[in-house]
């Protein structure tokens, strides 16, 4: 009986990472998700060591030691192969490996977006959401009202009305989803906030003099991270496919480097149907990290919520 009840008892920040990995493995879904992120943060951190290296050290190579060839390097001889040994998602109009394109571009294409902007959402949203929620009055109004304002326009257009004032560029998408991705995180923080401020623990905090830091990090924003953590897990996948769109319509880019999203679109403007695999792959591995995500975070939903089998 107190196993059973010591195994239930698992929480964002109680439970161990093999805990985690456990209830997670008990649902294929779950699992195949799982298995999809951690090669997804493998190979990110992997491979955006070696391009910062290769720039730092001025050595080219080591950005594509570890990728079947040279991403960039252009052999017009090899144009438009189909899929096969040698190229096994086969090449584009100059020649240049596909599967080595899409390997490449997978941290600054998929990971440095997602984390960076969920991660920044999750901390503004943090600090807007609790405060409104703690404090009420006219704070917890005027945020309330901007959320609103925010939240009734489709983020993706909004993302890219900002894009376009920032200039298009990488660091100004990243920018524009920051700022319209912040909107949802207040809203879930100030709801979690207003159920946890009227718990007899946080009377008991203001009764013994708690600082109003230790207040915020200690009572507050750690009794109310567990709902928010399922869902930026399914934000993960959000913001690599809203990403995705705006490099697919020429936002967002960084040029001389293969993008995912603009690899997609280049394949569908001059080589689909013909030349599929130009288009296809890039769209495929799109898909599969953002549903990644998906699988796992729905099933961190279902733990997080109780709804899990044990």
């Amino acid at each position: 009986m107190t196993k059973q009840v010591t195994e239930r008892r698992v929480g964002g920040f109680t439970a161990t990472l093999w805990n985690w990995i456990k209830l997670i493995s008990r649902d294929p879904a779950g699992l195949v998700g799982l298995v999809i992120v951690a090669a997804f943060i493998i190979w990110s951190i992997i491979q955006g060591t070696l391009e910062i290296l290769a720039i730092y050290l001025k050595n080219p190579r080591l950005g594509w030691i570890l990728l079947p060839y040279d991403p960039f390097a252009q052999n017009l001889v090899d144009a438009f192969q189909p899929p096969s040994w040698t190229h096994l998602m086969g090449t584009n109009y100059m020649g240049q490996d596909i599967l080595s394109r899409i390997l490449y571009s997978i941290p600054y294409s998929a990971a440095y977006p997602a984390f960076i902007v969920v991660l920044s959402a999750i901390f503004i949203g943090a600090f807007l959401g609790i405060s409104a929620g703690y404090l009420g009055g006219w704070w917890d109004e005027i945020l309330m009202r901007i959320t609103d304002a925010f939240l009734s326009v489709p983020a993706i257009i909004l993302a890219i009305v900002v894009s376009v004032l920032l200039k298009a560029s990488f660091i100004g998408m990243i920018y524009s989803f920051i700022i319209v991705w912040w909107p949802i995180y207040a809203r879930l923080f100030r709801a979690e906030t207003l159920r946890v401020k009227a718990m007899d623990y946080i009377a008991a905090a203001q009764l013994y003099g708690v600082s109003p830091i230790k207040l915020f990090f200690k009572y507050l924003f750690i009794n109310t991270i567990d709902p928010i953590i399922a869902y930026a897990m399914l934000d993960f996948g959000n913001v690599i496919l809203a990403a995705s769109i705006l490099n697919f319509i020429g936002v967002g880019l960084q040029p001389g480097l293969p993008i995912l999203g603009q690899m997609a679109s280049d394949g569908i403007q001059w080589g689909f149907p013909k030349y599929w695999w130009w288009a296809i792959f890039p769209s495929v591995t799109i898909l599969i990290i953002a549903l990644g995500f998906v699988l796992l975070g729905d099933r961190i939903q279902d733990i997080i919520g109780g709804r899990a089998a044990y």
